[in-house]
Formats: structure tokens, C-alpha cells, sequence
């Protein structure tokens, strides 16, 4: 069994967690849907949006992937970006904000 992730987040953010965390589930969705298409700009944006925002928040592995999906999307690296895409929705499917 997979253990949860916990990751400590300033108090101040714990109103933005839930709809940042439910975005960046919606984004593993919408690049599985890009990938089909091949619409590897798509992906490099939203990877590289990712990158930006993920450590902000306190979640750095986000930051992590979104920089691999995007560096993968200008190789046009399919097999790369879902590589990666896994590992972030196991990240995302794990992860647990504490508030302290």
C-alpha cells in the first residue's frame, strides 16, 4: 500500500490548497487528452505552469515534474511525459497538506 505523503503548508495558504491540488489533478487529465493529440506545446505550458507554482505552495516534487513534462514536451517525448505524469498523479493520490 502506498503511504500518504504529508507536507507542511503555512496556515495562511490552507484556503488556496484544495482548489490549487484539484487544479493540478485536472492537469495529469488534460495532458493525457494533449498527449492523444499530440499537442506537445499544450503540455510544455501546462508543465512549465507547474513548474512556477508547484514549490510556492509548499509542494516541491510539483515543481519537479512539471519541469520534467515540460523539458519532455520540447523533446516532443511522449513516453517521457507520461513517465512523469505518473509520478505526479502518484504524488497528487498521496499527498496530504498540514496545516501548522
Amino acid at each position: 500500500m502506498n503511504e500518504t505523503i504529508k507536507v507542511s503548508i503555512d496556515p495562511d495558504l490552507e484556503d488556496l490548497i484544495p482548489g490549487f491540488l484539484g487544479n493540478r489533478r485536472q492537469d495529469v487529465e488534460r495532458i493525457r487528452q494533449l498527449l492523444a493529440s499530440a499537442d506537445f506545446d499544450q503540455v510544455r505550458l501546462i508543465g512549465h505552469s507547474m513548474k512556477g507554482s508547484g514549490g510556492g505552495y509548499g509542494f516541491d516534487p510539483i515543481t519537479e515534474y512539471g519541469g520534467e513534462i515540460e523539458q519532455a514536451a520540447l523533446l516532443k517525448d511522449g513516453v517521457a511525459i507520461t513517465a512523469a505524469l505518473g509520478k505526479l498523479a502518484d504524488y497528487l493520490a498521496r499527498v496530504e497538506p498540514v496545516f501548522d
